[in-house]
Order: C-alpha cells, then structure tokens, then sequence
C-alpha cells in the first residue's frame, strides 16, 4: 500500500470521493482531520464548474466538514486561467452557473451573444433547446468551442446525472467542432494544482474515483494514484480501461484507517 503517512501533497476529487449529493461518504470526515492536523498539503480539484470555491466551502460546512476555501481549485478557474492567458479581455457567451460566470469575470472576460470570442459550456440548469441553438450558432459563425470539463456523467444521490460532457455534445455534433476541455485530466490543470500545493508529483497522491479523469490525470502527472470505489466507478467498468490505479480502495475511509492505526 502507499505510505500515505509519508506523502507531502493530497489531491482529491470530490463527488463520488467525499460526498453523494448532500451525504458524507463514511469515513470522509476523519481522513480530511487527519489531514488539517497533520498539516498536509491538499486541494480539492473538481471538475464541477456550477460552484464557487466559497459554495464548495459552505457545502462542505453544512455536511460538518471543516476546509477553508483555499483548499478548493475547479474546472471553471482552470477555464477562466485558460482563457485569460490565450486570449486576454476575450469575450464569451456562456452556458454554465455561478461558479463558471464568476470565474470568467474575476479573469476580465466579458459576456457576449452576438460576437463572442468563444462558447463556453458547463454544467447548468438553463440549459434548453434555445441556449443550445443559440451556442451552435455562434461556432458555426466563428466562436472557438471550449468545454469546462470531459465528464460525460457524475454522480448523485439516487443515480447518476449528465455532466458537461454529455451537454457539449450536441454543439459539436451539430456544429461538426470538437471542443477543448479545461478541466481534468488537462494536464494544465493538474500543474496548477500541484502548484498551489507546493508539492512535487512524487510527494503526491492523486484521489478520485473516474479512470477517465482522476486516474489518468494523476498517473500522467506522475502522481501514485488512489481509486474508490464509492463513486461512479466499478469493478466492471475497470476492465475497460488499459491502465491501473497504484491502489483500489472502498472509500477515503480506507487511508484513515490506515493512518490512524
């Protein structure tokens, strides 16, 4: 097994890895107070674009969890960062919630939907027929097409629902242009975060529970990689992927029992 007692840095999904929904995953709390006393490093990397750090925080303060909100990094900075640094005072017409809108303005990004720069999708509940015409147009007329993350679906309480994978991909079957996604397993991302950390890849340890975007992002970053099980992953979908995480555990309630024994 990992020596998580010797790791310097923890990266860690959140849906599927912490919580389902607005339930705790059991043994989720003593791993993050182990991790705030022993004064580890570690950042909550979400491809959840619809929340702010500050919403994350909140949220995670009701379930009684404590994580300041500097611990939070998500797919709609890692876009917001992207965007910024291609094409500074650029303009977008957005599909996405609170937590993408406020990114892209605290980057200067401007709201746009006549002429914009780029289309940008995430995670959102106006979501319609309408937004989605109005979006395939504006890249048929030129907009470049960029995704807040890959995910097709995520998890929640009673199953599962489509994530921004799946609503980006009418935009580009109709419109015949792939997107570009900024969330994991982007490596420009997983940088970001071993930066905000301070650590290197080998001091680190990558916890998530998707193949497609936790495993990959950290075995390709040179991170030992944990997948739980108590996400949307299971023993079956593993067979169809060629790479294997370094461990397979249950829940986050494996590693607190092996750091606290």
């Amino acid at each position: 097994m990992i020596n998580f007692k010797e790791k310097k840095g923890f990266i860690c999904d959140m849906d599927g890895v912490i919580y389902h929904g607005n339930n705790v995953i059991p043994g989720a709390k003593d791993f993050i107070d182990w991790l705030n006393r022993e004064n580890k490093g570690y950042l909550f990397l979400t491809n959840n674009s619809g929340c702010t750090c500050r919403e994350l925080c909140q949220k995670l303060q009701r379930l009684g969890l404590d994580v300041p909100e500097e611990h939070f990094y998500t797919s709609a900075l890692a876009t917001a960062a992207f965007l910024s640094d291609q094409a500074p005072g650029c303009s977008a017409y957005v599909l996405g919630e609170a937590g993408l809108l406020n990114a892209l303005y605290d980057k200067g990004i401007t709201m746009n939907d006549v002429n914009p720069d780029y289309v940008v999708v995430g995670e959102g509940r106006t979501y319609s027929l309408e937004t989605l015409t109005k979006a395939c147009n504006l890249v048929l007329a030129g907009a470049k097409l960029i995704g807040a993350n890959s995910d097709i679906s995520g998890p929640i309480e009673n199953g599962i629902s489509p994530a921004c994978g799946s609503l980006i991909a009418p935009i580009e079957m109709a419109t015949g242009t792939k997107a570009y996604f900024c969330g994991k397993p982007n490596p420009l991302m997983m940088r970001t975060g071993l930066k905000k950390l301070g650590c290197h890849s080998a001091e680190s340890v990558m916890i998530g529970d998707r193949m497609d975007t936790d495993i990959v992002s950290g075995l390709e970053s040179g991170m030992a990689t944990v997948l739980v099980m108590s996400g949307i992953t299971t023993m079956e979908t593993l067979k169809q992927f060629a790479y294997r995480p370094t461990e397979i555990l249950n829940s986050v309630g494996d590693i607190a029992n092996y750091v606290l024994s």
